[in-house]
């Protein structure tokens, strides 16, 4: 077990949070379009988040392997406290993010991905398809976004209220959201 995975009671010092994005594509890791759903998750961060923060960005094709894998470097080697997946939550054969995000955690949150089928269903009827779920690994939370641009931004504004609280649970990084955008929930 790695430093990053001893859990939340082990000591840690402050730093900067880490925010893993990570996009699954098949053809934007192939250059054959460029990746637009990874730049509106740190577009939408951006806007979300009042404390500072570092993106760590990674692109890879789909399938189960290469995800959970890149799941795992972005917490146990480069430190995120958070990692966003976009891409790969559908029905289509190569789309195994959830069965990936759920190799490489210790715990499942399905709550995240009920909250964010049903904001999706209020824009697109096929938003029932779709199989994004979330979980913890050691310190860090994972939480599969849809591929859509539009529909990332609908979801994140979503679930961010209870993801600061969830990072303070787990003992990863702090984050403050700017409450002109979403008011975070912290219990008195």
């Amino acid at each position: 077990m790695s430093a990053r995975q001893a859990g939340p009671d082990s000591p840690r010092p402050r730093r900067m949070a880490r925010i893993g994005i990570l996009t699954v594509s098949d053809r934007a890791s192939a250059g054959v379009y460029a990746d637009a759903s990874g730049p509106a998750i740190r577009d939408t961060l951006a806007e979300i988040l009042a404390t500072p923060w570092e993106a760590v960005e990674r692109l890879v094709p789909d399938g189960r392997e290469t995800v959970r894998d890149a799941i795992v470097a972005l917490v146990d080697e480069d430190d995120c406290d958070l990692v966003l997946t976009t891409g790969g939550t559908g029905p289509a054969p190569r789309d195994l993010t959830p069965e990936a995000t759920e190799a490489a955690c210790d715990k499942m949150l399905p709550g995240f991905g009920e909250l964010m089928r049903m904001k999706s269903l209020e824009q697109v009827p096929t938003a029932i398809l779709s199989r994004q779920t979330a979980g913890i690994r050691g310190r860090a939370l994972v939480v599969n976004l849809p591929g859509r641009p539009s529909s990332i931004r609908t979801t994140l504004l979503a679930i961010f209220p209870a993801v600061p609280y969830c990072l303070d649970l787990i003992g990863a990084a702090r984050l403050e959201t700017n409450p002109l955008v979403v008011r975070a929930f912290r219990p008195a």
